[in-house]
């Protein structure tokens, strides 16, 4: 592969077409020119290494690859042509003979510790420092799976305590598990706990009440030693600013209660010792400005006995390895989130990867005897030969917000299941689901939707854009000021949430930018907002980097207010929701890493809830659509879920395409057992 073979115009072609990226090209031509000899095979193994990790894919994976080169790459993107495809690029390569060239390449290797750029595992080819932090991640895991906690014979009789108020009938009478019980029991025996669960499975239920139990040991443990009884060193975090203030309010009315003593099972006194506060990752760790380091690390853990991390589906391999990294030795961990939802933005799936069996688990013998003795739940049905990290992952799976009677579940369950039929047949059977088939973007379904949040189909009163606005109005003074306390930014914060368009893609009419622009206009067309200027009254933003100067992270969201300044005239300032609950002014001058959201994608929605959620899907096939997109979109909705269609016949594509990326993790963490 040199500048004078035609594989570089063809790859070129692909770089002007925006295909590849610069990055991938250069890289492989870096290489070039430090080892020359290098073959043409190897260097076009780079070049589409480099393209599968801007893809969120750890490595590339040359078996499967060989088998189907153009639908593993997307190359060219669907709908696009090209005059020539991947499958030209590799004619005539085996698996054997490119492993080989691989192999004997001075600028690949297959130790851990060597210094080449890339590492050959198997037939996975790796950049080496995604090797490393698969590698890292693997080990912490399982080191973290292998710590054992001593636990009390009456751990049965406070498991039941805890959780008998949360039991149904048949959970009672053991007829059915109680799987956060269950969740419990295994979080309490070892230094790792994954629980994975859809909206509404309980999983911040359950966290809260492992934790009084986990507090309540430590208590007792050091009253016995004649220690000053403080309980364990407790922190909760999450990957987005949204993410934590979600979890910190779920919890703090929780706890307000158990502090108060109205909660059956936990003593006040226990839950004085269990936090409400939730961090983001990137402020527990300390992030350091304009690098990829971060203040805690291995020679200076985090101050912790245990971390419990929600929306652990949005945390990449190269987080998880710095927080794993930065957790002292004797550190608790657990991993809360929901394993059918999209993977991480960035490269890597790590709880898609460690869930890969939850749903049917594989409990060894040793663990369905344990929590037998721990719950009274009989899990034999649930006997398997699984690995030693699967013994501490669980699944939740009662839904207590969505039932059988709930088209939002309903609708979710059929498309996790790829079930077409059922999703094509249940969008008149319930009132809380809406399908829209539009012609184009000037539908005056979708500015009726926009503006009031009805569709055909929906019953109650969903809420449109005009909501928000509306409370905004209604607080400002004859200057057009708002007042200068924290309720009414507050009230329109809470307003702005009742109703949110996801889009698949970014580009295009249906994506985002061109949405925003849309719905922008519906919005002024009905005197709602002015957009004579870039800041506007009522203008809700997104920050699309993390700001340390402003304490404002990547994912927060805000919405721009008027206040009075010293004359009494309006001055804008951006109010975004803190992870503490207190709310935060900034001039808008000071954003410059802002996007306007009256469009998101879904990947930048997860973490949050709206009432309303309106998914949007583009007029065009593209990689992206996928069961995980069109299932982590309508599991957005708490009250009303309404689908968008340019173009049906997308729909049944979606919801049969799964997605795949590439990772040796899963395979490391089964193969690997205790030395």
């Amino acid at each position: 592969m040199s500048n004078n073979t035609p594989i570089w115009p063809q790859l070129e072609a692909y770089l002007d077409s925006g295909w590849l990226r610069p990055l991938d090209l250069a890289l492989a031509r870096l290489l070039q020119q430090q080892v020359p000899d290098t073959p043409e095979p190897v260097l076009l193994a780079v070049v589409l290494t480099s393209h599968q990790l801007g893809r969120g894919h750890l490595c590339l994976d040359l078996a499967a690859v060989l088998e189907a080169p153009d639908t593993l790459l997307a190359l060219p993107p669907p709908g696009r042509r090209a005059d020539n495809r991947p499958t030209d690029w590799i004619a005539g390569l085996t698996l054997a003979h490119w492993c080989q060239l691989l192999r004997e390449a001075e600028v690949v290797d297959e130790d851990e510790n060597g210094q080449a750029p890339l590492v050959l595992s198997g037939h996975r080819l790796y950049l080496r420092r995604y090797f490393r932090y698969e590698c890292e991640v693997a080990r912490a895991l399982l080191a973290l799976q292998r710590r054992e906690f001593a636990l009390p014979e009456d751990l049965n009789a406070r498991l039941s305590a805890l959780f008998a108020p949360l039991k149904d009938e048949a959970e009672r009478s053991g007829r059915e598990p109680h799987w956060q019980s269950l969740a419990a029991a295994l979080a309490a025996r070892s230094g790792l706990a994954v629980i994975s669960g859809g909206p509404g499975t309980g999983k911040t239920t359950t966290v809260v009440r492992l934790l009084a139990l986990l507090q309540s040991l430590k208590l007792d443990a050091q009253r016995a030693a004649g220690e000053e009884a403080t309980g364990l060193r407790v922190r909760l975090a999450a990957p987005t600013g949204k993410a934590a203030a979600r979890l910190s309010e779920s919890m703090a009315g929780t706890l307000a209660q158990i502090r108060a003593g109205r909660v059956a099972g936990i003593d006040a006194e226990v839950g004085a010792v269990i936090p409400a506060e939730v961090d983001t990752l990137h402020r527990l760790l300390g992030a350091r400005p304009d690098t990829r380091f971060f203040r805690h690390h291995a020679d200076n853990p985090l101050h912790l006995d245990l971390l419990v991390v929600d929306e652990a589906s949005m945390v990449d391999l190269e987080m998880m390895a710095a927080l794993l990294s930065a957790l002292p030795p004797t550190a608790r961990l657990i991993l809360l989130g929901d394993k059918d939802q999209l993977a991480s933005v960035e490269a890597g799936a790590v709880l898609g990867d460690l869930c890969r069996y939850a749903d049917v688990p594989r409990y060894q013998a040793t663990t369905w005897a344990y929590l037998h003795q721990a719950t009274g739940y009989d899990l034999s049905d649930f006997q398997g030969p699984g690995s030693d990290i699967e013994q501490q992952i669980l699944m939740l799976r009662k839904s207590h917000r969505f039932g059988a009677d709930s088209g939002i579940g309903t609708l979710a369950r059929a498309v996790n299941r790829g079930e077409v039929g059922r999703v094509n047949g249940c969008w008149s059977a319930f009132g809380d689901i809406a399908r829209l088939d539009l012609n184009s973007v000037q539908d005056p379904a979708l500015s009726t939707l926009v503006l009031e949040g009805t569709a055909q189909g929906l019953t109650g009163t969903p809420r449109g854009y005009r909501h928000y606005l509306t409370v905004m109005q209604q607080g400002l003074d004859n200057h057009g000021c708002g007042p200068e306390g924290d309720a009414w930014a507050r009230s329109v914060l809470e307003a702005f949430g009742e109703f949110q368009l996801l889009c698949a893609v970014r580009e295009g009419p249906w994506g985002v930018a061109g949405l925003n622009q849309r719905v922008a206009e519906i919005l002024a067309s009905a005197s709602l907002i002015r957009t004579d200027q870039p800041w506007f009254a009522g203008r809700p933003v997104m920050m699309m980097r993390n700001d340390y100067g402003l304490n404002l992270m990547n994912g927060d969201i805000g919405v721009c207010l008027p206040f009075a300044d010293g004359g009494g005239q309006p001055v804008l300032r951006v109010v975004f929701p803190m992870p503490d609950g207190s709310l935060k002014r900034v001039l808008p001058s000071r954003l410059t890493e802002v996007e306007t959201v009256f469009a998101m994608t879904v990947h930048k929605s997860q973490g949050s809830e709206f009432a309303h959620t309106a998914l949007v899907l583009p007029d065009h096939p593209n990689p992206v659509l996928t069961r995980e997109l069109i299932y982590t979109g309508i599991t957005r909705a708490r009250s009303w879920f309404t689908l968008l269609l340019p173009r049906a016949d997308l729909l049944p594509s979606s919801v049969t395409r799964r997605t795949h990326r590439s990772s040796g993790l899963a395979q490391r963490l089964l193969e690997t057992r205790p030395g």
